[in-house]
């Protein structure tokens, strides 16, 4: 469903809820009950028991006689509600952990009466906590989820049995309502697929592709999947909306003064080219001089950004809501971070199997040509920050983020110790990959540097093998032959 709710939408789904059996899991009713913390409870249990059902959303509705499901009207007006001298919405948010979606409506019933529907996202990879206690829904209560164990089982193998990218973002739609939220018309072009002549054509290739799906009365769904790629406008998913790129643009190398930020609306696959191009164009250049003429250089691989800012939205964890990618400019350096810790240690991102958190949107990137093969990327990342002869960058891991870091061009000189021993361990991971060993000579092409000041190379070979980041490949070789190759080789 949208963020946009019209009245009309709203009495449909009035009507729809009243019609519903009186012992319903996933949708609670209630005359005027304005208790609190009793809310912070439903929300928890009916976000539990919607995510068990295989529903979307769950709801609770003021306004309704539970027993009989007859409209009454209600005094609730949550718009206006305070407690603990805060906004209702606001305190009930901080005691959810993780952080879901929920939101109130207030309305007008077709006969007059005053309504309200809360909406509640059904909870996604973890059972849903209110105040450190998770619930779930027993017939129509709410019971404690620790003491109902088969429950608890049951939801754990639902959380492990459907991925994020085929969860619903919107469902019971129209065809037409789908050819609308969806850039369709992208996807065929991305892909290099002829455009179908007829609606059926593309919905079933859409289809095919697990964007869409149809459900058993008809009428369509756009999984997560096709709205995080392919929305013409994020915030019509509720959501998926906090999970637009963020670009920002700093004065200096500080985040005290803000030059310009962008928020990004379009799907991922819709808008990535003009990202990059819009994050090209406020990069400054270098310029060079090579044979008496002058001409500008980026100040980052092309390369290495498509693929960190590609890495960055596919490697999200989309259970962090709240929080998308964000991509930071400062006058030396370029920060790009994502929600959610990596799956693979960042010293062991060259080397390591890859692992995604999100198999099919990887895969879909890869088809569209977004990003590199499997395994692949990082390394490209490395291989061009070497060939501008750039300091080595830096992948850091954080509890709830991932953040990569680029820097712009400083001679060797300019370089602090630490820059030119994290530049030394990635190329010589980078040899030992290509299954060659380090030499000085190799280190010093790295770095730009010539023969005869081979001795500064020499010593950051040293330093690195007393930090234990690289070892010689065989001790006993002389001097002029020694190679080196990763410590953990």
């Amino acid at each position: 469903m949208t963020v946009d709710r019209s009245l009309e939408y709203l009495q449909s789904l009035l009507k729809e809820l009243c019609s519903l059996p009186q012992e319903t899991e996933w949708v609670e009713f209630k005359h005027n009950n304005a208790d609190v913390p009793l809310i912070g409870e439903y929300i928890s249990a009916l976000a539990n028991s919607a995510a068990l059902l295989g529903k979307q959303t769950g709801y609770v509705v003021w306004g309704v006689e539970n027993d009989t499901h007859e409209v009454l009207g209600t005094t609730f007006k949550p718009s206006t509600a305070r407690y603990k001298q805060q906004e209702l919405e606001s305190w009930l948010l901080q005691k959810m952990k993780p952080k879901i979606h929920f939101r109130f409506f207030e309305f007008q019933s077709d006969q007059g009466q005053a309504v309200v529907i809360l909406e509640i996202q059904a909870a996604h990879h973890d059972p849903v906590q209110f105040d450190g206690t998770e619930y779930i829904r027993v017939g129509s209560y709410s019971k404690k989820l620790r003491d109902n164990p088969a429950k608890e089982r049951a939801l754990w193998r639902t959380f492990d049995q459907t991925p994020f990218e085929l969860q619903s973002a919107a469902q019971n739609l129209a065809a037409d309502a789908v050819l609308k939220l969806l850039d369709y018309s992208a996807y065929f072009d991305l892909m290099s697929i002829p455009l179908p002549e007829n609606r059926d054509g593309i919905l079933g290739a859409l289809c095919n592709d697990q964007l869409v799906a149809k459900n058993d009365a008809g009428q369509w769904i756009i999984t997560n999947l096709g709205a995080i790629l392919f929305a013409k406008e994020l915030k019509q998913f509720r959501h998926l909306e906090r999970k637009a790129v963020r670009l920002i643009l700093y004065k200096d190398s500080s985040r005290i003064e803000t030059i310009r930020e962008l928020q990004g609306n379009k799907g991922y696959a819709v808008g990535f080219e003009g990202l990059i191009d819009y994050l090209k164009a406020l990069l400054p250049a270098n310029e060079q001089i090579e044979k008496a003429l002058r001409k500008e250089v980026p100040v980052y691989p092309e390369l290495a950004l498509r693929e960190l800012v590609a890495n960055a939205i596919i490697h999200q964890d989309f259970s962090i809501t709240g929080a998308g990618p964000m991509i930071e400019v400062f006058d030396t350096r370029l920060e790009i971070t994502n929600p959610g810790a990596p799956l693979v240690k960042p010293d062991r991102f060259l080397d390591s199997p890859p692992r995604s958190r999100n198999e099919a949107m990887a895969s879909m990137m890869r088809r569209i040509g977004y990003c590199e093969e499997r395994g692949s990327g990082i390394d490209k990342v490395i291989i061009e920050t070497e060939l501008y002869q750039l300091p080595a960058p830096i992948f850091e891991s954080f509890e709830h983020s991932t953040r990569s870091i680029l820097f712009a061009h400083r001679a060797f000189k300019d370089m602090t110790k630490e820059e030119k021993l994290r530049a030394c361990q990635y190329h010589c991971v980078l040899r030992y990959l290509s299954r060659q060993p380090m030499t000085n000579a190799t280190l010093r092409k790295r770095f730009g540097i010539e023969s005869k000041n081979s001795a500064m190379v020499s010593r950051v070979i040293k330093q690195a093998v007393e930090h234990e980041v690289i070892k010689p490949y065989d001790e006993a070789a002389g001097k002029k032959a020694m190679s080196y190759v990763p410590m953990w080789a």
